[in-house]
């Protein structure tokens, strides 16, 4: 692995397909926090409270106040320079480009981009927790009361809670398999299973005789530092901009 405090770019050939992860760092940029302390705690709620489906089940009044003021503090938010250059790079590639965020803001979607993914869910949607009705844009803040389905179900946050199963998975593997570089972006290598991607593209470069090119970009190194070929030390906004050519 080589780590760099600034990267000397890198270049993206005419056959490449990249596959971009992102994580709270690209959005704590912008000024949306990561919400999870060193305890534990978001914003002083144990996680059990608000982000799971036992928390909606005891108390939803509780967890829509709580997603409220996550809605409220992303609705002031702007894309950085690292949204922005992700976009131009879409732009540049169209369908040799995938986007996988596991942030729940639409910064990337400001920004730009098209080709994503939110598997952890979509902060300004709702969905029914009754009826199969399609997730729907939304940025109403509901404190005191629970909004309700024209089913008669509760409207709940368009988020996969811990115990839920992350979206669009299938579609995720695809593009892993499909990729010849893995651009990862301000994730800690903790949380899993986006923490396993970039094993999974590994385990492909070792078939594939050094084929898949694995990056990383964040201020620290991950945990799993060791499965990229190269760390890029620096924030989102201060390395992408220069950090790519395409050919």
């Amino acid at each position: 692995m080589m780590i760099m405090s600034a990267s000397p770019g890198l270049r993206i050939g005419p056959s490449d397909k990249v596959f971009v992860l992102t994580g709270a760092g690209i959005s704590a940029e912008s000024g949306i926090p990561t919400f999870r302390d060193a305890n534990g705690l978001w914003c002083g709620y144990r996680v059990e409270d608000v982000a799971s489906p036992g928390a909606w089940a005891r108390n939803p009044q509780l967890v829509w106040r709580f997603y409220s003021m996550r809605r409220r503090g992303a609705l002031t938010c702007k894309p950085n320079a690292g949204h922005v250059a992700l976009a131009a790079l879409e732009h540049e590639l169209d369908d040799r480009f995938f986007l996988c965020t596991q942030n729940v803001d639409n910064l990337h979607e400001q920004a730009g981009s098209r080709r994503l993914v939110h598997m952890h869910g979509e902060l300004l949607k709702s969905r029914c927790d009754s009826c199969d009705r399609q997730p729907f844009e939304d940025t109403a803040l509901f404190e005191s009361t629970v909004p309700r389905c024209e089913c008669g179900g509760q409207l709940r946050p368009h988020i996969v809670w811990f115990g839920e199963m992350p979206l669009e998975m299938e579609r995720i593997a695809q593009e892993l398999e499909r990729c010849t570089m893995m651009l990862v972006i301000g994730t800690s290598g903790l949380v899993y299973p986006a923490a396993g991607f970039v094993s999974m593209v590994r385990e492909r470069q070792a078939s594939t005789d050094g084929g898949v090119r694995t990056i990383y970009v964040g201020p620290e190194e991950p945990a799993n530092s060791r499965a990229f070929d190269q760390c890029c030390l620096g924030t989102a906004a201060q390395v992408l901009p220069g950090l790519i050519t395409v050919d």
